[in-house]
């Protein structure tokens, strides 16, 4: 794909680039805001770094691409601004959001179709974030399994992917939200389709008797953590990762304790998913 406003190098032939030549502080123009639409639908997450943002700037560039999402269950930050969803980790925490292969906040009636990460704090070593392609994954099984799929939905549950926040929340208005989805999803800007379940909001297929129900997700979690579907980022203080949560997961690896890391996601409103056959 030809870019004009825009560089693209692209992580792996299969997922993932980095783009050039943009200053997310500023509002983007029609022709390049068309142009990182189009590099985030060819290559599913895509990366900027050496990025200066405030709070009301990483806002704006969010609501370019829709209305912003406000987290069900997670701590406000900032009373002015619920959009904004803390990422942090520092010596006291056990563990960090997102530490299982997931889309987020998949067990809302329509999950967010976007999350952009704007990390300004990094530990020296590690904090990775890997990146995997669901249409690819969806497109390697073989016949018979993609067949099985077919008219299959899969519950997902907001308390098995937060259950440490159950008890623990400062929030009068907190939810734990639960929806029914397709297993395999057609992305409404592509038309291609992808898997839809993921370890850390997917609990069980309901067409199936249970342990039917646990053998075949097991299959397609790991199925799913292949690594030839995968790229790797690896943080500097100032970058933002914006992927699409259609038809891409991602897992943070916490591997940096006790070292710190901060930084602010947006994430985009999307739409009730839906499977329409190719």
């Amino acid at each position: 794909m030809a870019y004009q406003t825009i560089e693209v190098r692209k992580l792996t032939p299969t997922i993932g680039a980095e783009i050039f030549g943009v200053d997310l502080a500023k509002p983007l123009g029609n022709q390049q805001f068309q142009e990182v639409h189009d590099a985030l639908m060819d290559n599913l997450v895509v990366f900027f770094r050496d990025q200066k943002m405030s709070i009301d700037q990483h806002k704006d560039f969010g609501r370019r691409f829709g209305p912003l999402h406000v987290h069900p269950n997670a701590p406000i930050a900032f009373k002015d601004h619920p959009e904004i969803l803390v990422i942090k980790a520092d010596e006291k925490s056990k563990h960090v959001a997102g530490e299982e292969w997931h889309s987020d906040v998949s067990c809302d009636v329509e999950p967010p179709m976007g999350s952009i990460l704007y990390l300004t704090e990094v530990p020296p070593n590690g904090g990775d974030t890997l990146f995997a392609n669901m249409y690819r994954a969806y497109e390697t099984l073989s016949g018979p399994i993609k067949q099985l799929l077919q008219g299959l939905t899969a519950l997902h549950d907001s308390s098995k992917a937060h259950y440490y926040r159950v008890k623990a929340t400062d929030r009068d208005d907190i939810k734990f939200p639960n929806a029914e989805h397709p297993v395999v999803r057609t992305h409404p800007v592509t038309g291609k389709q992808g898997l839809y379940v993921n370890r850390g909001f997917t609990l069980r297929i309901p067409q199936l008797k249970r342990n039917e129900s646990d053998a075949l997700l097991e299959m397609l979690y790991r199925h799913i953590e292949t690594p030839e579907f995968q790229c790797r980022f690896k943080w500097q203080a100032n970058s933002v990762a914006f992927w699409d949560n259609r038809c891409a997961q991602h897992h943070a690896m916490f591997d940096y304790f006790p070292s710190r890391r901060y930084g602010h996601r947006v994430t985009v409103c999307g739409d009730k998913p839906f499977y329409r056959a190719a």
